[in-house]
């Protein structure tokens, strides 16, 4: 009787704390699973049709790698410095304010993350119609309904695949973190052998018949069929510079996330060596991936070609030159399993960030409670309901009568808001150092202080283009980010959270 009144208290603390479950292996493969989703078998298109060249556009994603690894290599002294769940929520927090902390997990939750999944889910759906032809974002279940002017709900076959989706692998990650890392190992390791068949198809062409890419090289830096970004194109000097940084758009996008691995820092083994880790080794990786495959496509079509992909479907095409007929079909498989593993990677981390914040009275009280499993179900439903929600509406053009979606809207606006939060993640590292100077700093950044500020300066002048030049969808998110005030003080009094 003794024993056992003394083991009930162990069993609840124990059950109040993460499962140390995740390996370095873990966690790269949660950094890369989480980069890697549909946008790099996509985005290419744009950017060719934006910088109208193959140097230029190896100079894209170049620009992309280096700040996504001088970043991450940034995070990762923030990340051994303060390995507990919540990442650039609680490093924003710390360094500067929790008002600040809070506005980013705001956008984060209300936008971000549950946009993200959103947005992915819909993706998997859509390439799962090249499979089950009934699977279409125009077949609808429940027909639009025209809510306000621009805006209707509406259930696809596509939404509904989607929906259930995002129900299944929250449903999996409820089930605890060693669920979370086998569905994540699995997808991440087929997703990355897929994306090295498709370089190998790039280089079995260049091998054979090279022809292809020394014709995209020959004028390497001479742009064609260019796409005018308000008054200016690539074609001028200024010209161009706009258009390296707007094409950062959809590059960064494909490789973002990557920092979602902080987010469930509290279930990493030896979190003060392997967070640094993975955060260097799973971004490296992917970026070299993403600049290998841009030169495969690059051995295979034309930049033209890449230009007028249909779609954008710059692999599908790609596949499709060298193996006709099965290359759809190929491709859809691959972005089918790699979207499943995006959407598991953003819901295993998210949940964690909504914990953290609840621990902090900045959320749902429920959300900061371990299940059974230990880990945050209620956090995991709440993100899992509001990503649902957004997987409904739709937005219309009456012009056209055509449906969009409205997540996509949201991302396109709060990308640039993003970045801020980025830039001053960075800048956190200059802040503790001179706040905290005696702190434990188990891994210090790489570079310092050349690295970050280099980052910040390349991510600043990014920002400043896009804010000038991409009105529409970069002020719109400012106020998404802002809205976050009144609720962060409504929340402090209702919850008794300090400011």
């Amino acid at each position: 009787m003794e024993s056992g009144a003394t083991a009930a208290p162990s069993t609840t603390v124990e059950q109040q704390e993460f499962r140390k479950a995740l390996s370095l292996f873990d966690s790269v493969m949660v950094v890369a699973g989480v980069m890697v989703g549909s946008g790099i078998f996509i985005v290419s298109a744009e950017i060719a049709r934006q910088v109208g060249s193959a140097g230029w556009l190896l100079v894209v994603w170049s620009i992309t790698g280096l700040l996504t690894v001088a970043g991450a290599l940034s995070f990762g002294e923030l990340a051994a410095m303060m390995p507990t769940a919540g990442g650039m929520y609680i490093y924003l927090r710390e360094a500067f304010s929790p008002i600040l902390g809070f506005l980013y997990g705001w956008t984060l939750l209300t936008v971000i993350q549950t946009g993200t999944i959103a947005a992915v889910s819909i993706a998997f759906a859509r390439f799962a119609g090249a499979l089950f032809p009934g699977i279409s974002e125009d077949r609808y279940i429940i027909a639009p309904i025209n809510i306000l002017s621009g805006y209707a709900l509406s259930l696809s076959t596509a939404q509904a695949l989607g929906l259930v989706i995002i129900v299944v692998v929250t449903a999996i990650n409820c089930r605890g973190v060693e669920w979370g890392k086998l569905v994540q190992n699995i997808f991440t390791v087929a997703k990355l052998t897929g994306v090295v068949a498709l370089l190998a198809i790039g280089a079995f062409t260049f091998l054979r018949n090279p022809s292809v890419f020394h014709t995209n090289f020959t004028n390497m830096w001479h742009p064609v069929n260019v796409t005018r970004i308000a008054n200016v194109d690539a074609t001028t000097a200024f010209g161009m510079l706009v258009a390296l940084c707007v094409s950062q758009t959809g590059s960064l996008f494909s490789a973002d996330s990557w920092h979602d691995i902080t987010f469930i820092a509290g279930e990493v083994r030896n979190p003060q060596r392997n967070l640094p880790l993975a955060l260097g080794l799973g971004t490296s990786m992917v970026i070299a991936l993403y600049l290998l495959c841009n030169l495969s496509y690059l051995a295979v079509i034309s930049v033209s070609a890449i230009q007028t992909a249909p779609g954008d479907r710059v692999a599908t095409l790609a596949v499709n030159t060298v193996l006709p007929g099965i290359g759809t079909l190929a491709m859809a498989i691959l972005i089918m399993v790699s979207t499943f593993g995006t959407v598991n990677a953003l819901t295993l981390a998210g949940g964690r960030a909504c914990y953290a914040m609840a621990q902090d009275g900045l959320f749902f009280r429920r959300a900061s409670v371990l299940n059974r499993a230990r880990v945050p179900g209620w956090a995991l439903v709440l993100q899992c309901i509001w990503s649902l929600v957004l997987v409904l509406p739709r937005t219309h053009n009456a012009v056209t009568n055509t449906y969009g979606n409205l997540y996509s809207n949201l991302l396109d606006y709060v990308i640039s808001a993003a970045l801020i939060f980025y830039i001053l993640t960075v800048a956190g590292i200059f802040r503790l150092r001179s706040k905290r100077p005696n702190a434990s700093r188990p891994y210090r950044c790489w570079g310092y202080p050349w690295l970050p500020a280099l980052y910040m300066a390349g991510a600043t002048i990014i920002l400043v283009i896009l804010f000038a030049f991409r009105i529409a969808t970069t002020w719109p998110g400012l106020i998404i980010v802002l809205s976050g005030v009144p609720i962060y003080f409504l929340l402090r009094r209702r919850n008794g959270a300090e400011a």
